[in-house]
């Protein structure tokens, strides 16, 4: 499969998806982007069109624990841990997991789970 057909396959995907999933003020919307080298996650509030906070695998507060990691899951499960941590000191307890339409796999599942596990609900 051509990675034009890959991107437009996760384009497809991710559109169906975002048709039904969407944050409010209330339970905000934690979308998750990942490249091949790095990945990415946001918490946002769709009703005021607004990121509440963004944690990624290149944030500097990070770099200690991102350093003896091995694998890239492993990174997704640290910025997992660190969404979890940002968004229960606003005070945002539950969230809708937007996997943007990626599989949910590997990097994307890591994070969730590392999420999850850190307080979060969704």
């Amino acid at each position: 499969m051509a990675k034009k057909d890959k991107t437009q396959a996760r384009l497809r995907r991710k559109k169906s998806i975002r048709k039904s999933v969407s944050g409010t003020a209330e339970r905000p919307r934690l979308s998750v982007y990942r490249s091949n080298k790095h990945i990415y996650a946001q918490v946002i509030d769709d009703d005021a069109s607004k990121a509440l906070l963004a944690v990624s695998d290149l944030v500097k507060e990070l770099g200690g624990e991102l350093e003896s990691c091995e694998s890239k899951v492993d990174r997704a499960r640290i910025v997992g841990r660190a969404v979890a941590k940002a968004c229960l000191d606003k005070g945002i307890e539950k969230v809708v997991f937007d996997r943007n339409g990626y599989l949910y796999h590997g990097r994307v599942s890591a994070l969730a789970d590392a999420a999850r596990e850190a307080g979060l609900q969704f």
